[in-house]
């Protein structure tokens, strides 16, 4: 399993993408947030993923930063669709009260041709907290972050070591759950800190994306405790205490972007023991 991160910067970035990220088994792709506008065909691009190829999309929350990004993708895939060059269906998940909005303003900014598919071949998936679904041929599963600014889900993966022993889209629960060592446990907390309600989800995560929005030597700088965001230092406080081996910091800001993997670390070592990831935009990872 290949994860490209796409974007890594927060809403106000202009130097850096907006947070979002793909993941990718072969030629097929899982697309997680779409960034703030049409710069997401620039990042795929630039990243070799084919919108043909992306057959599920997962929008954790409301924002434009998240969403506006996903109106682009529907309608470069419904245009497919019409062209005849898209096989399939593409797959939108989100929590459940997002469905509507995301249908208002394609409608409101899309071609009605583009549109017919929506409801059709471009499927809407309303998740609620715990919800589970089959993406890439792996077990996901979605959680509610319990945000207290706007309603957000994150969700965990559970990739098998070896891809051609195992495949959770013909296994059974039991089965799923006595292979689980042989898992990689990928988990995404969303863009605000880690939530102790979601414990049970989050525990035993081999990676987990979280976000830091500045380094705590520039908290009153940046101010973000009033933004529900975390630093550096409590990002990593929270890995170290779960024993994450692997931590992705993201949705950052762009101050010193030339120097920030070196000052995140520099930071994150002191709180944190596992490996520390500060990912740029488009950098991989082999999980």
């Amino acid at each position: 399993m290949k994860l490209t991160i796409l974007g890594t910067g927060n809403a106000m970035v202009a130097e850096c993408y907006n947070t979002c990220f793909a993941l990718s088994k072969g030629r097929k792709h899982f697309l997680v947030d779409t960034g703030g506008g049409n710069r997401i065909l620039k990042v795929l691009k630039d990243a070799d993923i084919k919108a043909k190829d992306i057959h599920d999309i997962f929008i954790t929350h409301e924002h434009i930063d998240h969403l506006l990004g996903l109106v682009w993708m529907i309608r470069v895939t419904g245009t497919k669709m019409n062209q005849g060059t898209y096989e399939g269906e593409l797959r939108i998940y989100c929590h459940s009260g997002l469905v509507k909005t995301i249908q208002t303003i394609a409608n409101l900014t899309i071609q009605k041709k583009v549109c017919k598919h929506m409801g059709e071949r471009i499927r809407f998936i309303p998740l609620e907290h715990g919800d589970r679904a089959v993406i890439l041929g792996n077990e996901v599963t979605f959680f509610d972050i319990y945000s207290t600014k706007a309603k957000q889900f994150g969700f965990t993966m559970l990739i098998p070591q070896d891809a051609h022993e195992f495949h959770p889209q013909e296994a059974t629960a039991s089965q799923i759950q006595s292979a689980g060592k042989q898992m990689i446990k990928f988990t995404c907390a969303g863009d605000e800190p880690y939530n102790e309600k979601d414990y049970e989800f989050i525990k035993g995560s081999d990676w987990l994306m979280h976000e830091a929005f500045c380094l705590y030597a520039e908290a009153e700088e940046f101010r973000p405790y009033e933004k529900h965001h975390s630093t550096v230092r409590e990002a990593c406080q929270t890995a170290e205490k779960l024993q994450i081996p692997n931590l992705i910091l993201y949705h950052t800001e762009e101050k010193n972007l030339k120097k920030r993997k070196e000052l995140y670390k520099k930071e994150g070592k002191l709180y944190y023991s596992g490996n520390l990831y500060v990912p740029d935009d488009l950098e991989t990872f082999e999980l």
